[in-house]
């Protein structure tokens, strides 16, 4: 069977991530750092205006970084634009290309066996820090919540992968993809909702935002479990990320099948 080859890319991913795991907890234990100060820095910024900020109290802004930090960790590629980047860069899909394998759908079993594990050696320490700060946690009542934040968060993995995807595929053109890599996360970083909450922004940088893709590849999932986003403006949001998971889709596809005829020519 066809899918049976993805299955056994995913596996072998599973077993060479697994060798990583130690560097997993460790990132993610180190990556408790940033937390840390942002807490003292809302603290210091809601003790000095006091009230609320654009309907945050200190609690819900704690709770929406606290979130932020665990869907970050469910959805973010680790190391995949490098990886593929490397493939590319060191001939090794010439292999790949030999056999009747779609190399878009063999990175995207291995990106699902990375968060596989990553997800597994990250959730005890970030599960403790839940647990630190559970008086600031207040769940949904509505089941409806959980399911919309879920897909939304599926689609926000899914777009984050294919970014990443498209990215690594400038190794077909240039040598070293890394500042461009950067250039787009600092973007991600900054409009992705990781520094402070989009919508603590003005509403009109707010209407901007939610046309691009960097607003669905994290707060999106965090505002609707949050219940920010609600009324028609929640149908409206998930039907865009749908859009922008097909055009990232659409995009890492095309990236590939220029990048190929390109690798094809110069390589004869």
């Amino acid at each position: 069977m066809k899918i049976d080859k993805y299955i056994s890319a995913f596996n072998i991913g599973l077993q060479n991530t697994f060798v990583y795991r130690w560097n997993y907890f460790l990132r993610a234990l180190f990556g408790l750092i940033p937390l840390a100060g942002t807490v003292f820095l809302w603290n210091a910024v809601f003790k000095e205006r006091g009230g609320s900020l654009h309907g945050y109290d200190y609690s819900s802004m704690i709770y929406y970084y606290l979130l932020t930090l665990l869907v970050s960790n469910l959805v973010t590629p680790t190391e995949d634009e490098w990886q593929i980047a490397a493939d590319i860069r060191e001939g090794q899909i010439n292999a790949l290309l030999t056999k009747p394998m779609s190399y878009l759908a063999y990175r995207f079993s291995i990106f699902l066996s990375g968060r596989l594990v990553y997800t597994f050696v990250t959730l005890p320490p970030i599960a403790l820090i839940f647990l630190y700060f559970r008086g600031y946690i207040t769940l949904p009542h509505d089941p409806v919540t959980y399911l919309l934040a879920t897909i939304s968060m599926f689609m926000a993995a899914f777009i984050q992968f294919f970014i990443t995807y498209s990215l690594a595929m400038m190794a077909f053109w240039i040598l070293e993809i890394s500042t461009i890599v950067f250039i787009v996360y600092s973007f991600e970083y900054f409009l992705g909702g990781q520094m402070f909450p989009i919508d603590i922004m003005p509403s009109g940088i707010q209407a901007v935002m939610k046309w691009l893709p960097f607003y669905y590849e994290l707060f999106c999932p965090v505002a609707i479990f949050l219940e920010r986003l609600n009324g028609a403006e929640l149908p409206q949001v998930l039907a865009i990320q749908i859009g922008w998971l097909f055009l990232t889709w659409a995009a890492a596809r095309a990236m590939w099948r220029r990048g190929l005829g390109h690798y094809q020519a110069v390589g004869g």
